[in-house]
């Protein structure tokens, strides 16, 4: 049921954040996503993380002076949800300018937001695109991480 969350999230992403795609209302879309087989519980969570999402997003212009410079201490939880590989990839992910201070942290607690006991440097990458997805000034952020998850292409990984 948990992974399921991130799996709606993505099925939103794919299906209608193009535009020309999107539903009328949110009562459409939830009908919608019922139909693709989300029950309505995992619907409305995902609903409320997107929304989370963006009123966190929202506050990022007030923490946007973080310095470039700062290291990251993950907590105990943040250590059992994110493995090694999943953090040395938000680290190399911020070091090569895909993410900021600000960027990073608002991944990880949208990470800890889901339910799963553990997510995958995959699962991060998405996490990392729906919240690059808004970000003004951040489009060839986005554009690059959309490549890496479509075409598997991690070459900026190594």
């Amino acid at each position: 049921m948990n992974e399921n969350l991130l799996e709606v999230l993505i099925f939103i992403y794919e299906n209608y954040m193009d535009a020309d795609n999107q539903p009328q209302d949110q009562i459409m879309l939830e009908e919608e996503l019922a139909q693709a087989g989300f029950t309505t519980e995992e619907i409305h969570k995902a609903f409320d993380w997107l929304d989370e999402l963006a009123w966190r997003q929202g506050a990022l212009t007030e923490a946007a002076g973080t310095s470039r410079h700062s290291a990251r201490i993950y907590t105990d939880q943040e250590q059992q949800k994110l493995d090694l590989e999943t953090r040395g990839m938000l680290l190399y992910l911020e070091q090569i300018g895909i993410l900021d201070a600000a960027s990073r942290e608002l991944v990880i607690e949208r990470a800890m937001a889901l339910d799963n006991p553990e997510l995958s440097a995959d699962d991060v990458k998405w996490i990392v695109l729906l919240v690059l997805l808004n970000r003004p000034g951040h489009e060839s952020a986005f554009a690059l991480m959309e490549e890496m998850i479509y075409n598997g292409d991690d070459a900026l990984l190594h």
